[in-house]
């Protein structure tokens, strides 16, 4: 069953996520005017796992075994692990393949949420307090800073460095990001399942009470001991994930949920056949297709164009247009990426998810 609420808010995601990479590697603004937009990967992959628990109900529905069940979820989970290092050599350049960005964190998160499901909701919630108060401490551990060279990860390549990256020091390391899709995976059993509905007042009232406790640490943060500030108070930072931007982009992932679940799924006036409820399943099913498509259109040309002019590759990275042309291309590749998979679905043909169904499944 596909819920326009998830629809909605994962399009507001793959929004955001086109809008701050054309800007920030074609532009180079990374000022506090776009922070944000860091609100992106904490939604998509809150709600991945609110979709694996939903994926999980239809395939029990159908009646496929615990085995069966099991067997697909890792097959999804290791054909996007290994999707997200063909998209870090393709893309992103063979020096980035062990930066552990967002393709390689989901992968292995569906793996962990075949795990993660036969678990109850209580140990799960453990298990994220104990993430949550692990992280930071598992940064200053590792040494976290030294791993970034001018705001970019950077590790050798050696097995213990790399493990660390994909564990705690990469772009998206399991530690925190791991929360997530397991609370995102707790409120749909929790909101969804026909024997167990939640109002949806309780993840609103938590959602807004994280946020207000990351606002409570962002001001007493300049009031606490460097030490604290070092180490566990960092303030307001997407890389590392800190205690504060945890707590506010997960508190505005339940937050959104609950309104909109309110204001769409659960409103019979709502026009579920619309437009608006069209264009948003469009870019919904095919999200993790614009996100690799987004990424080939405006990184391919900077690279080409830098070799082209006898530079390295990574030369005109930042600093190629000025903010407004990178905003305007931006647009013009969501209006583009519409219509190229509207076209798509009338025709018959697929993306990476057809694919990763026709393989997995």
């Amino acid at each position: 069953m596909r819920y326009s609420s998830i629809d909605f808010l994962r399009t507001y995601a793959i929004f955001l996520m086109v809008l701050v990479h054309f800007v920030e590697n074609l532009s180079g603004v990374q000022s506090s005017l776009w922070n944000p937009t860091g609100f992106g990967a904490p939604v998509f992959s809150f709600l991945m796992g609110m979709s694996y628990h939903i994926w999980l109900s239809s395939q029990e529905a159908k009646g496929r075994s615990d085995e069966q069940i099991s067997k697909t979820t890792i097959r999804r989970g290791l054909f996007l692990f290994a999707l997200g290092f063909a998209f870090n050599i393709l893309v992103w350049l063979p020096e980035d393949t062990y930066n552990w960005d967002v393709l390689t964190f989901i992968g292995a998160a569906m793996v962990f949420l075949n795990v993660a499901r036969r678990m109850p909701s209580v140990v799960l919630l453990v298990i994220c307090v104990l993430v949550f108060v692990i992280s930071p401490v598992a940064r200053a551990v590792a040494d976290y800073p030294s791993y970034w060279v001018g705001g970019y990860f950077e590790c050798d390549l050696t097995l213990s460095q790399v493990l660390l990256g994909f564990s705690v020091t990469g772009f998206f390391p399991l530690l925190p990001w791991i929360i997530y899709p397991l609370v995102g995976m707790m409120t749909a059993r929790a909101v969804f399942s026909p024997d167990n509905k939640t109002p949806t007042t309780r993840p609103a009232i938590i959602g807004g009470s994280l946020i207000a406790a990351s606002v409570l640490c962002l001001i007493l943060r300049t009031h606490t001991p460097v030490a604290v500030q070092k180490h566990l108070l960092l303030g307001w930072k997407m890389f590392p994930a800190t205690v504060e931007y945890v707590l506010c982009t997960l508190g505005f992932a339940l937050l959104a949920f609950a309104l909109t679940h309110r204001w769409i799924d659960l409103n019979p006036r709502f026009p579920r056949k619309g437009r608006a409820a069209a264009i948003a399943g469009t870019f919904s099913r095919h999200s993790l297709s614009i996100y690799i498509l987004h990424h080939v259109v405006h990184l391919w040309p900077l690279w080409i164009y830098g070799i082209a002019k006898g530079q390295e590759a990574t030369y005109y990275w930042g600093k190629a247009l000025p903010t407004q042309l990178s905003i305007a291309l931006a647009f013009v590749f969501i209006v583009a990426a519409y219509f190229l998979f509207r076209w798509m679905d009338r025709t018959g043909r697929g993306g990476v998810e057809k694919w990763m169904r026709w393989i997995c499944d």
